[in-house]
């Protein structure tokens, strides 16, 4: 479903990717794992086209997309839910949700998407009316994610869904994002701080360090290897 070959992308003269191979099978969970400035978020920002890839490839499904733009990608089925969140804050959370189904006119499918994402997060049924700038963090992730739903992705980049969430929140958010892939099979490459929390619902993982990926295997093997645990899980 999604292949990086040899990719390489940065900011100005710094090369934050240097060589970053892997690939995502349908419907899998795969989890890329990382120091602070590692890598992570810009891997994810390539593959949507935010930052420019300035070699390698980039092929979801059968298509090269490491040339296209942000928007031409989104219509290919690949959305990123970014970190942060960055919902829109002065709009309804109704109105979030019709921004994610923006290239969309399967109006009858929007509304039932629409009801879908309101059955994962009751919350946003509640507060449909109410701005995005007034939710809580937890709130606005879910709401973030969501939007995200309702383009109908094939391929959800998720990118640090946890920061600055409560205990509670961040386990909500972990087991709607293996319903989301286990109830559409959505493939969901997530980025993510929080390792032992990714390798737990993953099924595959890669360790990206100084822009190279150094290391991926099995979300269980990673999860049991010494090293890992020593400098990603604090065991």
């Amino acid at each position: 479903m999604l292949r990086l070959e040899n990719v390489q992308a940065g900011y100005g003269n710094i090369l934050a990717i240097k060589d970053v191979s892997l690939e995502i099978a349908e419907g899998e969970i795969v989890t890329l794992i990382g120091a602070n400035g590692a890598g992570k978020s810009t891997t994810l920002m390539t593959i949507s086209g935010v930052v420019r890839c300035r070699r390698g490839k980039i092929v979801v499904g059968a298509e090269e997309i490491h040339h296209k733009t942000p928007d031409e990608i989104v219509k290919l089925g690949v959305c990123q839910v970014p970190e942060g969140r960055h919902i829109f804050p002065m709009l309804t959370v109704r109105e979030n949700l019709d921004m994610g189904a923006f290239i969309r006119r399967d109006k009858q499918k929007i509304r039932e998407d629409r009801e879908y994402v309101y059955s994962l997060f009751p919350i946003l049924r509640e507060r449909r009316n109410q701005d995005g700038g007034t939710l809580s963090g937890g709130e606005q992730q879910m709401l973030a994610m969501s939007r995200a739903l309702m383009a109908r992705p094939k391929v959800m980049l998720l990118d640090e869904p946890s920061m600055g969430l409560a205990p509670l929140i961040i386990k909500q958010i972990f087991q709607i994002i293996k319903k989301i892939n286990s109830e559409s099979n959505t493939t969901i490459f997530l980025v993510e701080q929080n390792a032992n929390q990714a390798l737990q619902i993953a099924d595959r993982g890669y360790v990206i360090e100084n822009g190279v990926i150094t290391m991926s295997g099995k979300a269980k093997s990673l999860l049991a290897n010494p090293d890992i645990q020593k400098a990603y899980l604090g065991i």
